[in-house]
């Protein structure tokens, strides 16, 4: 028989000798973990506060919270003016897969999935986007325009057009308010270099949870991009992501959890959550043979490059 797969939340790791940030987590899906994922029992699934505290206590003591649809973008904005922000700060867009919807495509993409559009998907792309821009205007405390890009896993060439059109009005938005950029690119290597080339990308450039390989990651540095690493980085497969790491200097290089998905190996299937990112920090300064500190500091140093003080 199979190793049983555990349920719940990962355990926690040991603490980190510095701190980090992890740069990308959704708190609002894990907020909406199901009680009986989150750690069975019977127990209450753990708050937004809950998990900040329990990911500070293990070192990763600031985040970025990425509201990437309409809904999302609302909560994140309500979350960063809270009394109990202090840990975080905010990046708001239209997801790629989101900007289909919002643009009326409903074509089935490469993945065979129909598209399910709900009743904020009514609201025209324009005007989707419009609401992301007065967030990242009014709120101080959004400091990145993301997760942005492009997914041709999930959509066709009518969907491909809508996405890069969106794509663009958030590298035009994120240069105009002088945000970083977060980029989400699935499947989609080509044409979202060739947008950012082409438009000129923002100073403060990021690659969410980097899916490339070592080549992609020299001309990602050669143009000072940064490249995040999640989970995956730990996936015995992806021997292409721990080769971009070791490719990329360590001064453009960040960490995130994308929680609550992508926890990293071997708790896969868990629900993920910030802390967690200590994990995978250790996990990357073992593939850097480099001294753990060293890692931590350096990923600290450059979330504070990239989006500023918390």
């Amino acid at each position: 028989m199979g190793r049983k797969r555990e349920r719940g939340f990962p355990r926690d790791p040991e603490p980190l000798p510095v701190p980090v940030v992890d740069n990308h987590t959704h708190l609002d899906a894990i907020a909406d973990v199901l009680p009986e994922r989150a750690g069975g029992g019977g127990e209450p699934a753990p708050t937004v506060a809950d998990h900040v505290r329990r990911a500070g206590a293990v070192g990763v003591d600031r985040m970025v919270q990425v509201g990437s649809d309409l809904p999302s973008v609302g909560w994140t904005d309500a979350l960063l003016r809270g009394t109990d922000a202090a840990a975080l700060l905010g990046a708001v867009a239209i997801h790629p897969n989101e900007a289909v919807l919002h643009a009326g495509v409903r074509e089935v993409g490469p993945d065979g999935l129909e598209p399910h559009p709900e009743a904020h998907h009514d609201v025209p792309l324009d005007d989707a986007i419009a609401r992301v821009a007065q967030v990242a205007r009014d709120n101080p405390r959004v400091r990145a325009v993301g997760e942005t890009g492009m997914d041709l896993f999930r959509t066709g060439p009518q969907g491909e057009q809508a996405q890069r059109e969106s794509f663009r009005a958030h590298i035009a938005l994120a240069k105009e308010l002088g945000l970083a950029l977060q980029i989400h690119d699935r499947d989609a290597h080509a044409p979202v270099i060739e947008v950012l080339l082409a438009d000129g990308a923002p100073e403060r450039t990021v690659f969410h949870c980097f899916s490339g390989d070592a080549e992609m990651a020299e001309l990602a540095a050669e143009h000072g991009w940064y490249l995040s690493f999640a989970g995956p980085v730990t996936y015995p497969k992806n021997a292409h992501l721990r080769e971009a790491l070791r490719t990329v200097p360590l001064e453009l290089v960040l960490v995130e959890t994308d929680a609550p998905y992508l926890p990293p190996h071997p708790f896969r299937g868990q629900p993920n959550a910030p802390y967690v990112a200590a994990h995978t920090v250790r996990a990357m300064a073992e593939v850097l043979e480099r001294p753990l500190d060293e890692v931590c500091r350096a990923i600290s140093d450059n979330s504070g490059r990239v989006y500023g003080s918390w």
